[in-house]
Protein backbone atom coordinates (compact mmCIF):
# COMPACT_ATOMS: atom_id res chain seq x y z
CA UNK A 1 0.00 0.00 0.00
CA UNK A 2 1.21 3.64 -1.05
CA UNK A 3 1.23 5.45 2.31
CA UNK A 4 1.53 8.78 0.90
CA UNK A 5 -0.92 10.01 -1.34
CA UNK A 6 -0.64 13.82 -3.23
CA UNK A 7 -2.97 15.79 -4.71
CA UNK A 8 -2.84 18.21 -7.36
CA UNK A 9 -5.87 19.63 -8.73
CA UNK A 10 -7.09 21.77 -11.04
CA UNK A 11 -9.70 24.64 -9.59
CA UNK A 12 -13.42 23.33 -8.80
CA UNK A 13 -12.33 20.05 -10.43
CA UNK A 14 -12.99 18.48 -6.86
CA UNK A 15 -9.74 17.84 -5.72
CA UNK A 16 -9.75 18.67 -1.96
CA UNK A 17 -12.94 16.76 -1.75
CA UNK A 18 -11.79 13.60 -3.26
CA UNK A 19 -7.95 13.63 -1.36
CA UNK A 20 -10.63 14.17 2.07
CA UNK A 21 -12.43 10.64 0.94
CA UNK A 22 -9.41 9.00 0.30
CA UNK A 23 -8.07 10.12 3.36
CA UNK A 24 -10.73 8.70 5.08
CA UNK A 25 -11.45 5.22 3.08
CA UNK A 26 -8.16 4.62 3.84
CA UNK A 27 -7.84 5.76 7.51
CA UNK A 28 -5.24 7.67 6.79
CA UNK A 29 -4.66 11.52 7.70
CA UNK A 30 -5.61 14.05 5.34
CA UNK A 31 -3.95 18.14 5.01
CA UNK A 32 -5.08 20.77 3.37
CA UNK A 33 -5.83 23.92 4.89
CA UNK A 34 -3.85 22.74 7.86
CA UNK A 35 -0.71 23.02 5.99
CA UNK A 36 -0.67 26.78 5.87
CA UNK A 37 -1.97 27.09 9.56
CA UNK A 38 1.23 24.83 10.54
CA UNK A 39 3.19 26.95 7.84
CA UNK A 40 2.14 30.24 9.61
CA UNK A 41 3.85 28.87 12.63
CA UNK A 42 7.13 28.01 11.08
CA UNK A 43 7.42 30.97 9.50
CA UNK A 44 6.22 33.88 11.60
CA UNK A 45 3.68 35.01 9.30
CA UNK A 46 0.02 35.20 9.02
CA UNK A 47 -2.01 32.18 8.17
CA UNK A 48 -4.14 35.08 6.08
CA UNK A 49 -0.83 36.47 4.29
CA UNK A 50 0.44 32.95 3.31
CA UNK A 51 -2.74 32.21 1.87
CA UNK A 52 -2.79 35.40 -0.14
CA UNK A 53 0.85 35.04 -1.17
CA UNK A 54 1.50 31.22 -1.87
CA UNK A 55 0.23 31.56 -5.33
CA UNK A 56 1.73 34.84 -6.26
CA UNK A 57 5.34 34.89 -6.85
CA UNK A 58 8.04 37.04 -7.28
CA UNK A 59 11.42 34.61 -7.71
CA UNK A 60 11.81 31.08 -7.86
CA UNK A 61 15.49 31.28 -7.16
CA UNK A 62 14.76 29.15 -4.04
CA UNK A 63 14.89 26.24 -5.89
CA UNK A 64 18.21 26.43 -6.78
CA UNK A 65 19.34 27.68 -3.62
CA UNK A 66 17.83 24.13 -2.17
CA UNK A 67 19.79 21.93 -4.67
CA UNK A 68 22.91 23.80 -4.76
CA UNK A 69 23.32 23.63 -0.81
CA UNK A 70 21.49 20.70 0.55
CA UNK A 71 17.80 21.17 2.35
CA UNK A 72 18.04 23.81 5.13
CA UNK A 73 17.63 22.76 8.84
CA UNK A 74 14.58 23.79 10.46
CA UNK A 75 14.05 27.36 11.51
CA UNK A 76 11.50 30.68 11.52
CA UNK A 77 11.02 32.91 8.49
CA UNK A 78 13.88 33.97 5.90
CA UNK A 79 16.31 33.19 9.01
CA UNK A 80 15.84 29.42 8.76
CA UNK A 81 17.72 29.36 5.29
CA UNK A 82 20.62 30.03 7.38
CA UNK A 83 21.61 32.49 4.68
CA UNK A 84 23.32 34.98 7.41
CA UNK A 85 22.33 38.59 7.41
CA UNK A 86 21.72 38.69 3.30
CA UNK A 87 18.38 36.34 4.61
CA UNK A 88 17.01 39.50 4.96
CA UNK A 89 16.43 39.82 1.15
CA UNK A 90 14.44 36.47 0.80
CA UNK A 91 11.53 37.08 -0.97
CA UNK A 92 8.68 36.38 0.82
CA UNK A 93 6.98 34.30 -1.73
CA UNK A 94 10.16 32.20 -1.50
CA UNK A 95 9.69 32.20 2.88
CA UNK A 96 6.16 30.62 2.27
CA UNK A 97 7.24 28.03 -0.13
CA UNK A 98 9.91 26.81 1.94
CA UNK A 99 7.82 26.74 5.61
CA UNK A 100 5.58 24.65 3.65
CA UNK A 101 8.15 22.49 2.06
CA UNK A 102 9.36 21.78 5.96
CA UNK A 103 5.82 21.63 7.22
CA UNK A 104 4.42 19.05 4.80
CA UNK A 105 7.73 17.08 5.23
CA UNK A 106 7.08 17.43 8.76
CA UNK A 107 3.40 15.87 8.63
CA UNK A 108 4.77 13.00 6.67
CA UNK A 109 6.99 12.12 9.19
CA UNK A 110 4.55 11.54 11.23
CA UNK A 111 2.94 8.62 9.71
CA UNK A 112 0.49 8.01 6.22
CA UNK A 113 -1.13 10.93 4.72
CA UNK A 114 -3.20 12.49 1.82
CA UNK A 115 -1.53 15.87 1.08
CA UNK A 116 -3.22 18.48 -1.21
CA UNK A 117 -1.83 20.90 -2.81
CA UNK A 118 1.38 22.69 -2.54
CA UNK A 119 3.54 20.88 -4.33
CA UNK A 120 3.89 18.25 -2.29
CA UNK A 121 4.30 15.71 -4.90
CA UNK A 122 7.85 17.22 -5.73
CA UNK A 123 8.73 17.76 -1.77
CA UNK A 124 8.23 14.25 -1.06
CA UNK A 125 9.74 12.96 -3.70
CA UNK A 126 13.44 15.25 -2.90
CA UNK A 127 12.92 14.00 0.86
CA UNK A 128 14.87 11.59 1.79
CA UNK A 129 13.57 9.96 4.55
CA UNK A 130 10.92 9.03 2.60
CA UNK A 131 10.91 6.64 -0.64
CA UNK A 132 9.43 7.22 -3.93
CA UNK A 133 7.40 3.79 -3.69
CA UNK A 134 5.93 4.86 -1.04
CA UNK A 135 4.37 8.10 -2.50
CA UNK A 136 1.50 7.89 -5.08
CA UNK A 137 1.11 11.20 -7.15
CA UNK A 138 -2.23 11.93 -8.85
CA UNK A 139 -3.41 14.99 -10.97
CA UNK A 140 -6.78 15.64 -10.88
CA UNK A 141 -8.72 17.81 -14.02
CA UNK A 142 -12.39 17.96 -15.34
CA UNK A 143 -14.01 19.76 -17.83
CA UNK A 144 -14.53 23.71 -17.86
CA UNK A 145 -17.64 23.92 -17.31
CA UNK A 146 -17.81 21.53 -14.74
CA UNK A 147 -14.88 22.87 -12.91
CA UNK A 148 -17.56 26.37 -13.29
CA UNK A 149 -20.44 24.51 -12.14
CA UNK A 150 -18.37 22.74 -9.11
CA UNK A 151 -17.21 26.57 -8.49
CA UNK A 152 -19.92 28.71 -8.21
CA UNK A 153 -22.08 26.19 -6.29
CA UNK A 154 -19.79 25.02 -3.88
CA UNK A 155 -17.43 27.87 -3.78
CA UNK A 156 -19.76 30.48 -4.07
CA UNK A 157 -18.38 32.19 -7.46
CA UNK A 158 -20.07 34.93 -9.80
CA UNK A 159 -21.23 32.99 -12.26
CA UNK A 160 -20.56 36.22 -14.54
CA UNK A 161 -17.42 35.90 -13.58
CA UNK A 162 -17.09 32.41 -12.97
CA UNK A 163 -15.30 31.18 -16.29
CA UNK A 164 -12.28 33.63 -16.50
CA UNK A 165 -12.05 33.27 -12.38
CA UNK A 166 -11.24 29.34 -12.79
CA UNK A 167 -8.69 30.05 -15.43
CA UNK A 168 -7.20 32.57 -13.86
CA UNK A 169 -7.08 30.41 -10.32
CA UNK A 170 -5.42 27.64 -12.61
CA UNK A 171 -3.07 29.97 -14.05
CA UNK A 172 -1.89 30.79 -10.89
CA UNK A 173 -1.25 27.19 -10.00
CA UNK A 174 0.70 26.34 -12.77
CA UNK A 175 2.94 29.16 -12.27
CA UNK A 176 3.37 28.88 -8.29
CA UNK A 177 3.92 24.48 -9.19
CA UNK A 178 6.26 25.60 -12.74
CA UNK A 179 8.55 28.17 -10.70
CA UNK A 180 9.34 26.59 -7.54
CA UNK A 181 9.51 22.84 -9.10
CA UNK A 182 11.18 24.06 -12.24
CA UNK A 183 8.51 20.79 -13.95
CA UNK A 184 5.16 21.39 -15.59
CA UNK A 185 1.79 21.34 -13.85
CA UNK A 186 -0.39 18.40 -14.94
CA UNK A 187 2.37 16.92 -17.10
CA UNK A 188 1.86 13.46 -16.76
CA UNK A 189 5.63 12.60 -16.58
CA UNK A 190 5.57 13.56 -13.19
CA UNK A 191 2.13 12.10 -12.15
CA UNK A 192 1.19 8.52 -11.08
CA UNK A 193 -2.40 8.88 -12.01
CA UNK A 194 -4.20 11.47 -13.37
CA UNK A 195 -8.01 11.60 -13.58
CA UNK A 196 -11.22 13.26 -14.93
CA UNK A 197 -13.10 13.43 -11.73
CA UNK A 198 -16.45 14.33 -14.43
CA UNK A 199 -15.80 10.64 -15.82
CA UNK A 200 -16.65 8.64 -12.04
CA UNK A 201 -18.03 11.50 -10.16
CA UNK A 202 -16.41 12.63 -6.75
CA UNK A 203 -17.20 9.74 -4.69
CA UNK A 204 -16.27 7.25 -6.80
CA UNK A 205 -12.52 8.98 -8.26
CA UNK A 206 -11.82 8.27 -4.70
CA UNK A 207 -12.86 4.71 -4.08
CA UNK A 208 -10.79 4.17 -7.33
CA UNK A 209 -7.66 6.68 -6.01
CA UNK A 210 -8.20 4.57 -2.64
CA UNK A 211 -8.09 1.65 -4.26
CA UNK A 212 -4.80 1.75 -6.23
CA UNK A 213 -3.28 3.09 -3.39
CA UNK A 214 -4.22 0.36 -1.97
CA UNK A 215 -3.10 -2.32 -4.24
CA UNK A 216 0.07 -0.81 -5.66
Amino acid sequence: MKKFITIAREYGAGGNKIGELVAKELGIAFYDSEIIDLAAKESGLSPDFIKNTEQNLSSGWLYTLLLGSGYPTPGTGASRLGLGPQSINVPLADQVFNAQRNTIIELAKKGPCVLVGRCSDYVLRHCEEISRSEILNVFIYAPIEDKVKRAVEENGLDPATAERDVKLIDKRRANHYNTFTERTWGNRNHYDLLVNSSLLGIEKTAQMIAQIARES
